[in-house]
């Protein structure tokens, strides 16, 4: 094979369309309880609007500025990127549209029944009527188009029913834009006859209820077909010296939406010129991806699908499981101090991150806590704990990341709190988001300073810890917590340039270091050692540490990639990657832990991190790499990694061709990783409770 720069990288945009089809293959899987399979179409739906507003829009402006971007997109034009993406999205659409009817079909067999606005009985046409004119039409915001000097601003995080009158008198043609309410959920459940339950759209509550809306007009005939938009999500970052960051971050949030419109989607039974009426007034054209659908958009809105009391049709969820040796009663860090732990969410407790800080902002004893946040919870715990920290009075310190893309809004919310609790915040440093997952608390013991910390692969957020697979260690190892130490001092000083002799911390050491462990196992294989690699990542995109891979395993390393997301590598090619196999894990659970380990010479060198090989990562970010050194720990995350390699039934291969097969299996011995993770915690505390 005659190896080129075109044909050793897989495209990314084409990789992440990859990863999302596995989910869209979870919500086609039989196998997979039915409403959670509504949740998988939502989550494929979410993903897709987030990829438009970041990637899709920012090859976009490549190709508006005229550079081909060959170099940055693996070798394919700006130009011929945004056609590929655009014909991909269409076919996935239409997929996903094929797998909605069949579920509800399915749906029907159980007794649900998803009707629309031609399907209500007599007895459900009062309460419909009624639940309009008491919470839907209040909440309407309805716009006549026609007359106006400019076109209203769409959000592109709502739906949109575009309205067509034709008048009586002079055949005359109105047309209107309904805002469907996202204060409504977007499913009300109608009141159930017998063992049937029933469930309709709030856009068809709408469309039922037109001439209550449109009823001062004289019309003929009246159609509404729903639509929707997507914008470039980038934040413009004012340059006036005068304002501060966080003015400057919430001015951008709100510039957000007049960003421009990087797609537009519609009801493919939309009449043509009410079509071209919409694209001419909102200056869609050939440089947007124009998507014909359904009848209903924003398809997300199905992750909170109302469950109807039918648990029997949803996954069981598996309480969290305690830590041994930890508890949520005695004092956390009176354990710590005598050695690590690690917690390993969801399967076990989030609760003792909790317990840590809480416990923190109550001990005497306790001086000062420092943190990184990056994304939280709705009515985020870390954020009281931290809050009762300052009243007890602790020196709190939050670094807390205002371009935490989509949850900035939030972020900022939460500094102004924090702010007015005399809490002191860090912004970050110019160029650079902070992505780290840290946190460090400083204690008055005889006389001394003694650290405690945690350090994860995750954000710092109770409601995701519930369905995001992260690992969190819980350490007062000294020397680990005194380069945590110094990653605040730089933080607060960013032109002082630390050296860390224990963690690994992007933007200046990542890279470096992770090449030195790989030249390690290249130098091993090369003498004849037992070489390896197995790494556990959400993505890998950088070419530089693909070519690196690529290198290792002409070597001979053996390299095994558990890689959920986007990945650019190509497994399996003789003369390049022969030695390089790897998989996707789509499962119930969002696989987000990041865990290397480099076998070293029968010594596995093994580190939790928040970083994926991606350029960002590595180079644009403030990413922390921790190592382990507990010897029952390492054995466990190089357990764990071994039953999700083992995995055989929500495990993809990725290849070339992106056809996401699943991993081959003999029939009779399926082995589903996420299930059998939690079996091993489960067990290994069984075992403890029969020694004890």
């Amino acid at each position: 094979m005659n190896i080129t720069f075109e044909n050793r990288y897989i495209d990314r945009e084409k990789s992440w369309l990859a990863f999302n089809a596995r989910v869209l293959q979870e919500a086609g899987d039989k196998k997979v309880p039915l409403l959670d399979r509504l949740r998988f179409l939502g989550i494929f739906s979410n993903n897709l609007d987030e990829f438009f507003r970041v990637r899709y829009a920012a090859i976009r402006r490549l190709r508006m500025s005229g550079i081909s971007g060959e170099k940055v997109l693996g070798g394919i034009t700006a130009k011929q990127s945004l056609k590929e993406i655009t014909a991909t999205v269409i076919e996935l659409q239409s997929e996903s549209l094929r797998i909605l009817n069949i579920i509800e079909n399915e749906l029907a067999s159980e007794n649900i029944f998803i009707i629309n606005e031609t399907e209500i009985s007599r007895e459900q046409e009062n309460f419909i009527k009624d639940f309009f004119i008491q919470k839907v039409s209040p909440a309407l915001v309805t716009i006549i188009l026609n007359d106006l000097a400019e076109f209203p601003i769409l959000k592109d995080a709502s739906g949109y029913l575009a309205i067509k009158l034709v008048m009586k008198s002079n055949a005359d043609v109105r047309y209107a834009i309904v805002e469907i309410p996202k204060t409504i959920n977007r499913f009300v459940v109608l009141p159930s006859n017998n063992d049937k339950q029933y469930v309709i759209m709030l856009d068809d509550v709408i469309r039922y209820n037109l001439h209550s809306i449109f009823n001062i007009f004289d019309y003929e005939r009246i159609s509404a077909h729903m639509i929707k938009i997507t914008r470039d999500a980038q934040l413009e970052i004012d340059s006036d010296l005068s304002k501060s960051l966080l003015e400057k971050i919430s001015s951008s949030v709100k510039d957000r939406r007049i960003g421009e419109p990087v797609r537009f989607v519609y009801d493919q039974g939309i009449e043509e010129d009410t079509l071209k009426f919409f694209l001419t007034k909102m200056g869609i054209n050939s440089t947007d991806s124009i998507i014909p659908g359904g009848r209903y958009h924003n398809r997300r809105d199905y992750m909170d699908f109302p469950n109807l009391g039918r648990y029997d049709l949803l996954y069981y969820q598996n309480a969290p499981l305690p830590v041994d040796g930890l508890s949520l009663e005695g004092s956390i860090l009176a354990k710590i101090a005598k050695k690590d732990y690690l917690i390993n969410a969801p399967y076990q407790s989030f609760s003792y991150v909790i317990k840590f800080l809480r416990e923190a902002a109550l001990d005497p004893q306790v001086t000062a806590i420092k943190i990184t946040l990056y994304r939280l919870a709705k009515n985020s715990q870390i954020i009281s704990s931290l809050i009762n920290a300052a009243k007890n009075g602790k020196k709190v310190v939050v670094q807390i990341e205002l371009q935490a893309r989509f949850d900035e809004a939030s972020n900022i919310s939460y500094a102004e709190q924090m702010q007015l609790e005399g809490i002191e915040l860090i912004f970050g440093i110019k160029g650079l988001k902070v992505h780290s997952k840290i946190c460090l608390i400083e204690r008055k013991e005889e006389g001394k300073t003694v650290r405690y910390g945690f350090i994860s692969t995750g954000n710092f957020n109770e409601s995701t810890a519930k369905i995001y697979t992260d690992v969190t260690l819980l350490t007062s190892h000294p020397q680990i917590l005194r380069d945590a130490s110094k990653i605040f001092e730089f933080f607060d000083i960013n032109y002082r340039l630390h050296r860390y002799k224990h963690l690994i911390v992007s933007p200046h050491y990542s890279r470096s270091r992770f090449n030195k462990l790989i030249d390690t196992e290249i130098h091993n294989a090369i003498a004849g050692k037992p070489a390896y690699m197995k790494l556990k990542m959400n993505s890998l995109s950088d070419f530089k540490m693909i070519d690196k891979l690529y290198e290792a395993s002409r070597s001979g390393v053996k390299i095994k990639l558990i890689v959920r997301g986007i990945c650019s590598l190509i497994p399996g090619v003789p003369g390049m990657s022969e030695n390089i196999e790897a998989i996707s894990i789509v499962d119930n659970y969002l696989e987000h832990s990041r865990v290397y380990i480099f076998g070293n010479d029968g010594n596995p060198a093994v580190f939790i991190s928040s970083a994926d090989f991606m350029t960002r990562n590595l180079d644009g970010r403030v990413e922390v790499t921790c190592p382990i050194y507990d010897e029952e720990i390492k054995q466990e995350l190089i357990d764990t990694f071994d039953i999700g390699w083992k995995g055989n039934v929500k495990a993809r291969l990725h290849s070339e061709s992106l056809n996401n097969a699943y991993k081959p299996r003999n029939k009779d011995k399926t082995f589903r990783a996420q299930v059998e993770t939690f079996n091993y915690y489960r067990d290994k505390l069984e075992v403890i409770t029969e020694q004890l």
